[in-house]
């Protein structure tokens, strides 16, 4: 199984508003990069379609090691998702799950992949080079989503 390192990030400017995703693929010396946006969303559908998009785009079942700066995308996957899912897709406080289609895109991605994913948090803003280049595609697709308007 190919050990590939993942950086997602998301963007928006305001929030909700103008959007972008951010993914950076490293395989040895092999580097893919991955962006896109949307005009109407938030914060968190982006940092969740980075990670989609991310997974989506390996071509068989990779050793993975995921890095996101997103606690709502690392607990959600790595925490909550298994009780949302045994309540219907509701919260705790037996409220909708915001964001459910993308959520339950990531389940059928995580579950079907074959991936083994190691789930990483890393502070944003940091320093962290990969960290930053996702960031930096994220802030890409936002100014392409804005260009396509």
């Amino acid at each position: 199984m190919n050990h590939i390192e993942i950086y997602t990030d998301g963007a928006c400017k305001g929030n909700p508003g103008p959007g972008g995703w951010g993914v950076l693929l490293k395989s040895g010396s092999t580097e893919k990069e991955l962006f896109g946006g949307e005009l109407g969303t938030t914060n968190n559908r982006m940092e969740l379609t980075a990670v989609i998009q991310a997974l989506q785009a390996l071509k068989r079942p990779c050793q993975v090691t995921l890095h996101a700066d997103s606690q709502y995308v690392l607990k959600g996957i790595t925490e909550w998702l298994v009780g949302w899912k045994a309540k219907g897709w509701k919260t705790a406080a037996k409220q909708p799950v915001k964001n459910v289609d993308l959520w339950q895109q990531l389940d059928a991605v995580v579950s079907s992949s074959g991936h083994k994913i190691d789930w990483r948090w890393v502070r944003g803003h940091n320093g962290d080079p990969g960290n930053e280049r996702a960031d930096a595609l994220a802030n890409r697709g936002v100014e392409q989503a804005l260009a396509q308007r």
